[in-house]
């Protein structure tokens, strides 16, 4: 019995002594590599970006850049916000995105007192780093770090000139805007109205209206009552042109109407398809997206640090019916 001990003490010796050998050739062997870190800085960056108007067109492309520039950064990337411009839900998910502390947030600019609190207060205490895309914000009540999207007085006047092009130099033109006036649809109005000031027989006419479908054909009804000579009609909002064209389309055929407005509309492309529009703005959502996510992450990496606050403007240009 002792000596079947000492061969079986023996034989674990051996085992163990190679196994010993093997773990230490494995250690010491040339290829061999320590084990990666869990994950570079740059892979635990999560961006999210912030949407008044989810599920549609122009937000659809907005995301659908933001998303592919994401995947190449290799970085998280979420679509948040709300439905139908509903303006509590879109503030509470903002809020969210800061006290959930992400690396940076993309957002569409609203120039409201809250919207103004969250992201000059708020995310600058967290130092979360916030870009407006499309629509921007005043640069002196904002700490955003910069803006995506186009140049929306300049939209303004290429969308003027359209009409003056197509219409001729004398006429009457209802400007439809919105009663909560946002930034972006200011500039498009001054825009607009610096083209058209120019021209003496063009008289303009300019309405406010709420943005619910309900208001926004009240609204059409009232002008066409008080205008019935008008001859061209701009949605400076585009979310009011499908309701305007349903009201105008009720009173008359609306091939004798110059009718203009932008694509961030839900209805803008089918209208323009339809020759309900006889031109609108094209911008590119799908390349706001892109740009947002890149600038994001080379301030986030300190290799564009500041970024430019005067924003970063993307193209557009004017897209004619084809069916008038």
């Amino acid at each position: 019995m002792r000596k079947l001990g000492i061969i079986l003490l023996s034989i674990s010796c051996l085992v163990l002594c190679y196994f010993t050998v093997v773990s230490a050739e494995k250690v010491f062997r040339p290829e061999w590599e320590l084990p990666k870190k869990i994950s570079e800085k740059e892979d635990q960056y999560r961006l999210v970006l912030i949407t008044q108007e989810l599920e549609t067109p122009f937000w659809d492309l907005v995301g659908l850049g933001a998303r592919e520039q994401a995947e190449k950064e290799g970085v998280s990337f979420e679509v948040w916000g709300s439905y139908g411009k509903n303006q509590e839900e879109f503030l509470k998910k903002i809020d969210i995105a800061i006290h959930s502390k992400v690396d940076g947030i993309i957002v569409q600019g609203s120039d409201t007192d809250e919207f103004i609190n969250l992201t000059k207060v708020k995310a600058a205490f967290y130092g979360i780093p916030i870009i407006t895309v499309a629509n921007d914000v005043p640069i002196e009540k904002s700490l955003r770090r910069t803006y995506v999207g186009s140049d929306q007085y300049s939209a303004g006047k290429m969308i003027a000139q359209q009409l003056v092009s197509d219409m001729g130099e004398a006429g009457k033109v209802v400007l439809l805007g919105d009663s909560n006036q946002e930034f972006y649809q200011k500039q498009r109005l001054q825009g607009i109205q610096e083209i058209l000031k120019k021209y003496s027989n063009i008289d303009t006419v300019y309405a406010e209206t709420e943005d619910t479908r309900e208001q926004v054909i009240v609204t059409t009804r009232d002008l066409l009552n008080r205008t019935p000579d008008a001859d061209a009609f701009i949605a400076i909002n585009a979310n009011n042109t499908g309701a305007m064209i349903q009201e105008i389309s009720k009173r008359s055929q609306i091939e004798p109407y110059f009718i203009y407005s932008f694509d961030d509309g839900p209805e803008s492309l089918s209208l323009l398809s339809q020759g309900k529009l006889d031109g609108m703005i094209e911008q590119s959502p799908e390349r706001m997206g892109q740009i947002s996510v890149s600038l994001t992450m080379k301030w986030l990496k300190g290799e564009t640090v500041p970024l430019d606050m005067n924003g970063y403007l993307t193209d557009i240009r004017i897209l004619k019916a084809m069916n008038k």
